[in-house]
């Protein structure tokens, strides 16, 4: 993700040429809570909270429920094994982009090839571009490559900044697909690297049902890749994935997401391993229990890369047989 930096006191006087240093190793957490029945439980307190990372207790620096803007992508999966889908797919969108608040902004994506990762409306708060866009989508036939349209998308979200805001915003990536990668660019394992880099919370909708259920002696089946894929992109990201059994299903889980995006604690702490090794760190929130007899859940993405001494590269490997993929723009 991108630290965020500690505020500096603004009485304080510094001379001309000194250096000002800056905390810059806060880690923010978009938490969800919910109970066993997945209801979103809003009356956590901080102190109920624990942060671990490696195992070991974060100091929690600063806590929040106050509600955000959210800048989120839309990326919809148009090849041909969702021509059936589509309408009820554009009515879901809608959905979501109808709860938008005058402070959100969203981009809309629609991807089939490598080659066909296509901008159809980039970053905006106009539900009636939005709206548009969606109403513009159309089925083409094509190798779907699921995981070069979330790391693309992905990585947009995630670099966005609205003009000098003060990055105080929430960011998710909602993909809409059948879950089955025939063509990408990047492997999973450099999708996932690059995930952990970045602060974007995924939400999955796959309509797996219609994939090959039928595997083999050491080849999993289509559906069950599928379904792996979708799952990891939400449990490592902090996000959820679903998995309709009927398009009548589509304005509820609409309304999940949006509910989910909605109700989040935001956390930030001040890790204590500072070493600047760009490792993995595994991060776990958990809420202690109260008299209630309800569980309480506390879902967060699953860890972090830590910094090194400069910034990660984004620069894409320089031996490739294949075209470098690419969100295309209108």
């Amino acid at each position: 993700m991108k630290p965020k930096p500690t505020p500096t006191p603004a009485d304080e006087d510094f001379d001309e040429g000194s250096i000002l240093k800056i905390n810059t190793e806060l880690v923010t957490l978009n938490v969800r809570v919910i109970d066993r029945n997945n209801r979103p439980i809003n009356n956590v307190r901080e102190n109920e909270f624990r942060v671990f990372e490696d195992g070991v207790v974060q100091p929690i620096e600063s806590f929040s429920r106050e509600e955000v803007p959210i800048s989120y992508g839309l990326a919809i999966d148009t090849s041909g094994s969702l021509r059936s889908q589509l309408q009820a797919v554009i009515d879901a969108g809608k959905t979501i982009i109808n709860s938008n608040k005058p402070t959100d902004e969203t981009f809309l994506v629609r991807f089939i090839s490598s080659d066909k990762i296509e901008t159809v409306q980039d970053f905006t708060p106009s539900k009636d571009l939005l709206m548009d866009g969606l109403d513009s989508l159309y089925v083409e036939g094509g190798q779907t490559a699921i995981i070069d349209a979330v790391y693309l998308t992905a990585e947009h979200v995630a670099e966005y900044k609205k003009g000098d805001d003060s990055d105080r915003r929430r960011r998710a990536l909602i993909v809409i697909t059948d879950g089955e990668d025939r063509a990408s660019f990047y492997s999973q394992e450099k999708l996932f690297a690059r995930l952990r880099e970045e602060d974007v919370q995924i939400y999955v909708i796959g309509f797996v049902r219609e994939l090959d259920k039928e595997g083999g002696l050491i080849r999993k089946s289509p559906r069950e890749k599928a379904v792996n894929l979708i799952n990891k992109l939400a449990t490592e990201t902090g996000g959820r994935a679903f998995f309709p059994e009927s398009l009548t299903e589509l304005p509820q889980i609409a309304n999940e997401i949006v509910r989910d995006l909605r109700t989040q604690y935001v956390l930030a702490y001040n890790p204590t391993n500072k070493a600047r090794d760009g490792s993995f760190r595994s991060i776990k929130v958990a809420v202690e229990d109260t008299n209630s007899s309800d569980k309480r859940i506390a879902l967060t993405r699953n860890g972090r890369i830590a910094p090194k001494g400069e910034p990660p590269s984004a620069k894409m490997p320089t031996k490739a047989t294949n075209p470098k993929p690419a969100i295309k723009n209108p």
